[in-house]
């Protein structure tokens, strides 16, 4: 447990010190929603993986359920209805679906291990993966919905299913991706055009990225000080506590806090393999469950950390993809916690 917990809060001090730098007024929310977290960590850990398994339909239909209500009832921020409004939180139903969404294919293939050669099974998962993707992206959110399914994905390349299964999947999806373009919404193809060419509009859909390298560029060795990034405190740089974090905490820490960022990931990645490989070939419902469970955890946090730091240097196009423990949100960070819980509470 402590082996995720120690980094964890290592990252998350970080990420204190970058808002206190940069919008100190929100500081408090996120203790509040750290608590909520360590709270939320405890009480699954105590409940117990059990639980939801023994109750994983029920856990599924409520998910489904709260994606269609969000799109019904949820507040729109941004010409985006992915929140409903809890008091002073913003609950972000797709955000939480990305921890149990991996419960509940690993849950699956740990039941299910003798019929996975059948082209039924196969089709059942990536009807039940399409279903909350189709949701999540209609809300829009393409990042959210396209991560969770790739995730899903991925697990099952693991499990003992025929590999033609997953492959005729992949060359299927590399041969929609470019048709794809004429359904996405114009602010995602103006992601990727100012990624393709960032001298496009410097000043308009490439204003973000360009903001961000320079912010990353003015931290220089050591960083700016506390409080004193001009980038992020003047402004220059859009949604600097949130998708672009990493950018204002180099401003104000340098490549030496940017690096500590990226090692205290790099070990938290470590102990999730030596999680997966302590169990790989065990035998057992709950071995296989770990199993699983513990490799598309992995891929989920790689893909939340490479995304954003990617993004924020420039190598990746502009997304809504949070910085685990650095970036703002009460959402984004309880759910961490949860995943967190889960995984710790595998042995």
């Amino acid at each position: 447990m402590w082996q995720f917990l120690i980094p964890s809060f290592l990252l998350y001090a970080f990420g204190i010190f970058n808002l206190i730098g940069i919008k100190n007024y929100l500081v408090t929310n996120q203790i509040i929603f750290f608590v909520a977290g360590l709270i939320a960590f405890f009480l699954i850990r105590q409940i117990g993986t059990h639980f939801f398994r023994a109750n994983i339909k029920p856990v599924y239909v409520v998910f489904i359920l709260l994606l269609i209500l969000v799109l019904i009832f949820g507040e729109n921020i941004n010409g985006s209805k992915r929140w409903i409004k809890i008091l002073f939180f913003n609950f972000q139903p797709s955000e939480f679906f990305k921890i149990f969404s991996m419960v509940i294919i690993a849950d699956f293939l740990a039941r299910n291990q003798r019929i996975l050669n059948n082209l039924s099974t196969f089709l059942v998962i990536l009807v039940g993966a399409a279903i909350p993707a189709a949701l999540i992206y209609k809300q829009p959110d393409l990042e959210t919905a396209a991560s969770t399914f790739l995730v899903i994905i991925f697990i099952c390349a693991f499990a003992e299913m025929p590999k033609r299964y997953i492959m005729t999947l992949v060359a299927t999806i590399a041969a929609v991706i470019p048709l794809s373009w004429k359904f996405i919404h114009t602010y995602q193809k103006n992601r990727i055009l100012s990624f393709i060419n960032p001298n496009i509009d410097p000043t308009g859909i490439a204003y973000n990225m360009t903001q961000a390298i320079i912010t990353i560029g003015s931290g220089q060795l050591l960083g700016r000080g506390l409080g004193l990034g001009k980038q992020s405190t003047l402004f220059f740089l859009p949604e600097n506590h949130t998708d672009f974090a990493f950018a204002s905490l180099v401003e104000q820490f340098g490549f030496v806090g940017g690096i500590t960022i990226i090692l205290l990931n790099l070990f938290i990645a470590a102990m999730i393999i030596r999680k997966i490989m302590f169990h790989y070939g065990k035998k057992g419902d709950h071995n296989r469950f770990a199993y699983f469970y513990s490799i598309g955890f992995l891929m989920y946090f790689l893909i939340q950390v490479f995304v954003n730091i990617g993004m924020n240097l420039g190598v990746l196009p502009v997304s809504g993809t949070a910085l685990p423990l650095i970036s703002y949100g009460g959402s984004s960070l309880v759910t961490w916690m949860i995943g967190l819980a889960f995984l710790s509470e595998q042995s």
